[in-house]
């Protein structure tokens, strides 16, 4: 075992390279049992392979199949069975063009699950054998003293496999303290406090070669996207702050059009069947409509199915629950499937949204967090999205500092793959139940900045709090 913890990075590797060889070569003796009427007299058989190996590598590049040992167990299970599933449906296709009429299905259902089974056995064995390879660092959590972003270390505490927080100490202590407890640490973790003090610290720890953990800021952010370049001898960063080019602007609109006209289509028959099902339950209108802000601060109309009884905010003034009894039964039904989102098509194809990019916030939110967070404005240099950065990688209760940073990241970062990967990997969090589920009645990131900042709780106030999430469909 200690030879192979000198090789573990190989041993990684050579791990993913197994996996994708296990499922390939069920792919292949399947193509040859059952399909071989699709199959070439020469080396376009090698074409085909090539073309599987290409889109298998690329789904799981993309869902994080390859996380061996990152990601949750379930998560990367779940990755990679998905990576197969698209991977097969394709070549499906791929197989019935090649042999030009359409091939029996069950060999092809067979020998996936037979894949899936051994993605499972193969990512259980890899996992089991990463921890065995990389034990938990030991880390030395430096908090701030009034509990700003403190979170982190909650999180990183649940991660027990990869993370593990041997003391907490708060950055108020004496500076030749933490320097001395830094040393007995194999990391650091810092979070949010004095800029100065955090510089200080980063100096240590890259100096004492530790690793660091380090919640960024916004400023952050966007000098970690800066270009390096030199004048004569000194070396700077530019940081252009121009957004996206003239030519990014009309690719992502071209791209909204297609995606949306391709979606209403596809859409419509569903979407008449729910609006004739919120009709006809009730009487009541069928759109739900809201007031968003988009690029540069322009607000307009965001539409939803209706999924809460009429009125529901004369009912009572409160967040959207998971078990809101507020909810109708067509809500119960569309809302955890996100079909109620589905007349956004309509917004993008209108170009008050795009399909990617920040997740368009209420009037009174924006003016709450703007508040809170004078750099929240930044989110709006793009059209607001019907996916996103934010959506993808964070929950409903994730708190607006976080929200930000991942929407910052988004912009900074934009690019059209960058657009395209994001759209593929909604679909992964589509059947996801924790991007689905409902605000729990006494966790949310709204009450979190409520009691960071003490922000008065009137009814007003508790209106606006109340709607201050990503699920934004609590109707009142």
């Amino acid at each position: 075992m200690n030879t192979l913890v000198k090789f573990r990075k190989s041993v990684v590797a050579l791990q993913k390279v197994l996996l994708i060889i296990a499922l390939t070569s069920i792919f292949v003796y399947a193509w040859h049992t059952s399909y071989n009427v699709a199959l070439f007299s020469g080396k376009g058989n090698y074409v085909v392979l090539l073309s599987y190996l290409v889109m298998l590598i690329t789904f799981s590049t993309i869902y994080g199949g390859f996380k061996i040992g990152i990601a949750r167990l379930n998560d990367a299970v779940y990755s990679m069975m998905l990576s197969t599933l698209f991977t097969n449906f394709l070549m499906y296709l791929e197989l019935c063009l090649i042999a030009r009429l359409f091939l029996p299905v069950w060999p092809m259902v067979i020998f996936t699950v037979v894949q899936l089974i051994t993605v499972y056995i193969c990512t259980y064995c890899n996992n089991t054998i990463y921890y065995k390879l990389y034990n938990p660092h030991k880390i030395l959590a430096i908090a701030s003293p009034d509990g700003h972003r403190n979170e982190i270390i909650k999180k990183m505490q649940r991660i027990k496999d990869r993370y593990s927080i041997e003391k907490i100490i708060t950055s108020d202590a004496p500076i030749n303290e933490i320097f001395s407890l830094i040393d007995n640490y194999e990391a650091v973790l810092i979070c949010d406090f004095d800029k100065t003090l955090q510089n200080k610290i980063l100096r240590y720890c890259y100096a004492t070669k530790k690793r660091t953990y380090f919640l960024p800021s916004s400023n952050d952010i966007v000098l970690c996207n800066a270009n390096q370049s030199q004048i004569f001898d000194t070396p700077i960063l530019i940081c252009r702050n121009n957004g996206l080019s003239l030519e990014q602007r009309i690719i992502k609109r071209i791209m909204d059009l297609i995606i949306s006209g391709i979606g209403v289509i596809i859409a419509s028959p569903f979407m008449i069947i729910i609006a004739l099902s919120i009709k006809l339950y009730d009487g009541g209108p069928v759109f739900f409509k809201q007031n968003r802000v988009t690029k540069d601060g322009k607000i307009f109309n965001v539409l939803k199915f209706r999924s809460m009884i009429v009125d529901a905010d004369k009912v009572a003034l409160r967040k959207a629950t998971a078990k809101d009894d507020r909810i109708t039964p067509i809500g119960k039904i569309i809302r955890p499937l996100r079909l109620d989102e589905l007349p956004q098509l309509l917004n993008i194809l209108f170009g008050d949204m795009s399909f990617v990019g920040p997740r368009p916030e209420r009037t009174e939110n924006v003016y709450e967090y703007t508040k809170l967070y004078p750099e929240f404005d930044l989110r709006h240099r793009v059209k607001g999205g019907l996916t996103g950065y934010a959506q993808i990688y964070g929950k409903y209760n994730t708190s607006p500092q976080d929200k930000l940073n991942m929407d910052l990241i988004y912009i900074e970062k934009y690019s059209i793959l960058l657009d395209i990967k994001l759209i593929v990997m909604t679909i992964k969090i589509l059947f996801q139940k924790e991007s689905t589920e409902g605000f729990d009645e006494e966790s949310s990131a709204v009450g979190n900045v409520a009691k960071e900042y003490s922000i008065t709780n009137n009814k007003t106030e508790s209106s606006n709090e109340s709607n201050k999430t990503d699920k934004d469909d609590s109707e009142n």
